[in-house]
């Protein structure tokens, strides 16, 4: 099953469009006169703070609203449902072992259980690697793609999609890792809740690796937050990709996973959502994964998540204003849409305008609120009782480096919307390198496995 996108083509002509309007709304503030310049600002502050800080800040302490987390019992006597894990690996030579190793130890009944690793055209150990686990775990099924196949990570996913019979699907990661019991209690939030789909919280286990895995610690807790917030007054909760769980019926009527996207989930989320499928998150357990360690490959891989969320803007926009969407979803979308992706353009258009201009730049007002409220969601993140990695200690040196880092959102935004307007696009997997064990030789794991 293959969902097929729009052209390129029509994404480069909205992204024009959006560029072009983004671009006016920073430019125009300046040539009004007096007061009247801060207007435009004064209502977005209003209108996008304010729903920010009543659908994330307020709603920490709302204890009436309070979302669950998976129960930390199993009597064994409920009815458990099917589950297949789905793996899209390439090169992943320095974490399948560990991978595989973990899913060996979850507690679920292993007639109900099967994993599926797509060996996507791997040039590492990676399939010999596959070869000697499968020995090791009977129910593990290898499906091995040239690298040429196409379709990215998605068309990974629909190789095998087809073959899936379980109840529930859960795609995970090549570097993730599982508490024991995150199936029972999982399965057990999902199907209590109603939900077609459930993100569970991503935890970074290599947050002292430096400061920039430090950051992105942060990020995450303040991301599950977020939808934590956006969840409880009746917004949107977005699919992260690695520790998705979702019916298997669902991801059929919304018509698979989309091989024209260079993010399958955020894809996802929104071919689920036209589809009338709900999307719950979970804050326990969560799944863990690496952080990336450098600057560049943080640049690289927050361009893909920039294109992937702006694809989803255009490919569906017209849907998400129909009577498929109930008008909250629709505020909720289009008041993160602009906080997320029209702010950071119209800031930089509005910083270089009045540099040209010898003017005061005019969006001062929202982005000082956006920064005292992403601080304030950081703390209360970091404050939540969680399982899995510690969280980073709350204090002002780590606050302030959270807000600093977000700031990396004004640069990789206007350029990854300048890049799609005028640049035609190659559908790449650009994946992230996962480290993993680096002190540990890829050929010495071979002849473990092979023991």
């Amino acid at each position: 099953m293959t969902a097929i996108g729009t052209t390129t083509y029509r994404r480069r002509s909205k992204a024009a469009f959006f560029l072009l309007f983004c671009s006016w709304g920073g430019i125009f503030p300046h040539y009004l006169h007096g007061l009247r310049s801060f207007l435009p600002t004064a209502i977005l502050t209003i209108l996008v703070g304010g729903y920010n800080f009543y659908a994330v800040i307020l709603q920490v302490y709302n204890k009436k609203q309070v979302i669950p987390n998976g129960g930390n019992t199993h009597n064994g006597k409920e009815f458990l449902p099917t589950v297949d894990i789905i793996i899209a690996a390439r090169d992943e030579e320095s974490v399948i072992l560990k991978l595989v190793n973990n899913l060996a130890e979850l507690r679920y009944p292993t007639n109900l259980l099967h994993f599926w690793i797509i060996d996507d055209g791997s040039q590492d150990h990676t399939p010999q690697l596959l070869t000697k686990l499968k020995k090791d775990l009977p129910n593990l099924q290898v499906i091995h793609r040239t690298r040429g196949s196409g379709g990215g990570k998605s068309g990974a996913l629909n190789t095998v999609f087809d073959q899936l019979k379980s109840d529930w699907c859960m795609i995970l990661d090549a570097d993730a890792q599982l508490q024991f019991d995150v199936l029972e209690r999982l399965i057990h939030f999902a199907e209590n809740g109603g939900w077609s789909a459930v993100q569970l919280r991503k935890a970074v286990n290599n947050t002292s690796e430096n400061f920039l895995t430090k950051a992105q610690s942060m990020e995450m807790a303040l991301d599950a937050t977020i939808q934590q917030g956006r969840l409880r007054v009746g917004g949107i909760v977005e699919l992260r990709g690695n520790g998705q769980l979702f019916k298997r019926k669902a991801v059929e009527l919304s018509g698979g996973f989309n091989e024209a996207t260079v993010t399958d989930d955020l894809d996802l989320t929104f071919r689920l959502l036209l589809a009338k499928q709900s999307i719950g998150i979970l804050w326990d357990p969560p799944v863990q994964e690496e952080a990336v360690l450098t600057l560049t490959a943080l640049w690289r891989q927050r361009q893909r998540w920039a294109e992937g969320g702006l694809q989803r803007f255009f490919d569906y926009g017209e849907g998400l204003f129909s009577s498929r969407l109930n008008l909250f979803q629709k505020y909720d979308l289009i008041m993160f849409f602009v906080i997320q992706y029209v702010l950071p353009v119209v800031s930089l258009v509005d910083l270089i305008t009045s540099i040209i201009t010898h003017t005061f730049p005019v969006y001062w007002p929202l982005s000082i609120a956006s920064l005292i409220l992403a601080g304030i969601a950081i703390a209360q993140s970091c404050q939540q009782l969680s399982e899995g990695p510690p969280l980073p200690k709350l204090n002002p040196l780590n606050i302030s480096l959270g807000i600093i880092y977000l700031a990396h959102w004004l640069f990789v935004i206007p350029w990854v919307a300048l890049r799609m307007a005028f640049l035609p696009k190659y559908m790449i997997w650009a994946k992230t390198l996962h480290h993993g064990d680096t002190l540990i030789s890829p050929k010495y794991l071979v002849s473990q496995v092979s023991k």
